[in-house]
């Protein structure tokens, strides 16, 4: 996974009670927090994205944990807890210190040493006990110095999460050119005009398309992944196997059909390799979730013998949100009848018509049919996605959209627009410079999403449009 787009996964995890979701929710900045609310899940495991200066992170909000529990709930949440220590790259074990240690505390620290994982120990509920001493009993966990917290005033938290991810500091700094920050402290301030030209140019150059297309296969566990990644490369280099998650691991594989050089990602599975406990669920939301923001394209794969699930389309919701180019394969299509047929077809348009702009293939990975269809789709979003897109040529169709059906009124203003530009690349973003331009309606920008989207050939990767309002300097308050 490239260092740019990658993701580190920071899981809390504590005894109830001590304060996970207070630390979630403020290291998150939401109480919003997604739920992942899939097969094999529950609702008591939470993601959620939050960034600690340059770093983003996704945060793993855990039950209480009871590392013995033997049956009921408890042991439920004790296999999500395994399963999050299994995928994270830094733990924060979270204790309580009004509570002080007890003999729970000491079971899951002997876990965490057991695991290997980088754990950090932070003792919340610490206010106004920062140097006190009843800290100093929680180094008898030995798992390292204890890290004073409060997660409900925030205190000490940012330097938490920055000693949580301190091991990535060393890698950002080995690939950052020196001096870029001055640079940009020292640029001067340019027109509009010159801003849209620096930023188009910027971007076009810093999201050059890569030569080797990152394609993330995605969907349900026993949905044919694993299958399909063998049917385009020829070969039994993945374990397909009839039962719902028997990816362990995820499993990068290059190879080049038809000249054209790729990088499959298998996302199903545990990042870690390694024993692993047998019980935990395979399929694992938090690697979907990295495979589908390293890719350039994603593949969603549903599966025609089933219904479309909700969890086909929490998947299908956080490849639009991300951006990604979008191509969609539904397998097992061969066997089935007319009638099923015309079924999938509905359930598909009812629940995943928000993913009007993929192309849809129907295959059949277990007999390669449908492949090469499939694959000159993905080269399409792929170029979509990475398309340049002229200054002069959107503002001729910008222009043209407008004089066709102009933007409705708000009062006794119409929103003016002047020029548009290109902003961003995978997604394609288009600026539209203009006047008055917060009163544009959604359902005017998915008109000139539309437009835009014929004239560039769009198709296959979602397209952002942002609205840029300049005012008149004589218009002012006085002081």
């Amino acid at each position: 996974m490239n260092k740019s787009s990658f993701k580190p996964v920071v899981a809390l995890v504590g005894r109830a009670n001590v304060g996970k979701s207070t630390l979630f929710n403020r290291i998150t900045r939401s109480r919003a927090a997604l739920v992942a609310d899939f097969a094999g899940l529950t609702r008591d495991r939470h993601y959620g994205e939050g960034r600690v200066g340059r770093h983003p992170f996704i945060a793993v909000d855990t039950g209480g944990f009871e590392p013995v529990a033997k049956d009921g709930i408890l042991r439920e949440m004790a296999r999500q807890t395994h399963q999050a220590i299994a995928e994270a790259d830094v733990v924060i074990f979270l204790v309580d210190a009004r509570a002080g240690v007890n003999a729970h505390d000491h079971e899951i620290a002997r876990l965490l040493r057991k695991s290997g994982q980088r754990v950090i120990l932070a003792v919340n509920k610490a206010e106004g006990m920062r140097h006190a001493a009843p800290l100093a009993e929680f180094h008898e966990l030995g798992l390292g110095e204890p890290r004073p917290i409060s997660a409900s005033h925030g205190d000490g938290v940012v330097e938490l999460i920055e000693d949580a991810l301190s091991f990535l500091d060393e890698a950002e700094d080995a690939d950052s050119p020196e001096g870029i920050e001055e640079q940009w402290d020292d640029a001067e301030p340019v027109t509009l005009e010159e801003e849209a030209e620096a930023e188009e140019g910027a971007s076009q150059e810093d999201a050059a398309p890569r030569h080797r297309i990152k394609l993330a296969i995605v969907g349900r566990p026993n949905v044919g992944k694993s299958t399909l990644i063998n049917a385009l490369i020829g070969e039994e280099r993945v374990i397909a196997f009839d039962m719902p998650g028997t990816t362990r691991d995820a499993i990068e594989i290059e190879f080049e059909r038809d000249g054209k050089a790729y990088t499959l990602i298998d996302t199903a599975g545990l990042r870690r390799r390694g024993k692993v406990f047998e019980t935990i669920e395979k399929f694992s939301v938090i690697k979907t979730l990295q495979a589908i923001e390293a890719s350039n394209v994603v593949l969603l794969m549903v599966d025609a013998q089933s219904e479309i699930s909700d969890q086909d389309a929490h998947i299908a919701g956080f490849i639009l949100e991300t951006g990604r180019a979008l191509v969609v394969a539904i397998n097992k299509w061969d066997g089935l009848d007319s009638e099923r047929r015309e079924w999938i077809r509905r359930e598909f348009d009812r629940k995943l018509r928000f993913l009007n702009f993929a192309r849809v293939h129907t295959i059949s990975a277990l007999k390669g049919q449908g492949l090469k269809a499939l694959m000159k789709s993905v080269d399409e979003a792929h170029a979509a996605a990475f398309r340049k897109l002229s200054t002069p040529k959107l503002t001729r169709v910008l222009h043209a959209a407008v004089e066709q059906q102009p933007p409705p009124r708000k009062g006794i203003f119409r929103p003016k627009m002047r020029y548009a530009h290109q902003g961003g690349q995978n997604p394609p973003l288009i600026i539209v410079h203009g006047t008055g331009l917060e009163a544009v309606s959604d359902s005017y920008r998915r008109y000139l999403e539309s437009r835009f989207r014929t004239a560039f050939e769009l198709e296959g990767t979602p397209l952002r449009i942002e609205f840029k309002s300049s005012h008149n300097p004589y218009v002012q308050g006085k002081s």
